[in-house]
């Protein structure tokens, strides 16, 4: 039997929701959206997760390789004052799957597993994050900002920095 035979190409939710958990446990919680015309417009379609960070990389690995959950459609960050947050959007194409996945990354150590080597176009929105936010993305294969200088010392995403001008 080839490798090849054990992914499941078009997943229904209770398969994502079902093996996920028998593969990580309680290292991925399952949620609901918290808005509304979100729930409604993409009830079946959307899936929310939230993983520790110790399991990202995993967790991506095993969605691209057993499930077919073939591109990472956005990799962002959330600044929300006492820590930030990396939000994960995972589709898979043959169902229309969604699969949006927050990683919480307290302010002291901004440090999270790079998931560009699983898909390479999340290598720029890690990027974009990183020179934004100041996440760092272990095992980047070329973590360095895109737009601002190099000589930045900031990131002006971050809810701490303040415009010239403003007090």
């Amino acid at each position: 039997m080839s490798e090849d035979a054990n992914i499941i190409e078009k997943p229904s939710r209770d398969d994502i929701v079902s093996l996920v958990k028998a593969e990580f446990g309680d290292k991925v919680t399952f949620t609901e959206s918290t808005k509304k015309n979100i729930r409604a417009i993409n009830e079946g379609r959307r899936l929310f997760m939230k993983a520790d960070r110790e399991v990202i990389y995993d967790l991506c690995k095993y969605l691209h390789d057993k499930l077919n959950f073939e591109h990472a459609s956005a990799v962002t960050g959330v600044d929300w004052v006492d820590h930030m947050q990396v939000v994960y959007h995972i589709t898979n194409y043959l169902t229309s799957m969604v699969v949006e996945i927050t990683v919480d990354v307290p302010n002291d150590d901004l440090h999270v597993p790079s998931v560009a080597l699983i898909w390479e176009g999340a290598n720029w929105h890690e990027r974009e994050t990183y020179e934004l936010f100041g996440i760092v993305f272990d095992g980047h294969p070329k973590l360095e900002r895109l737009l601002t200088p190099k000589s930045y010392e900031f990131y002006p995403f971050r809810k701490s920095y303040k415009l010239r001008g403003q007090e």
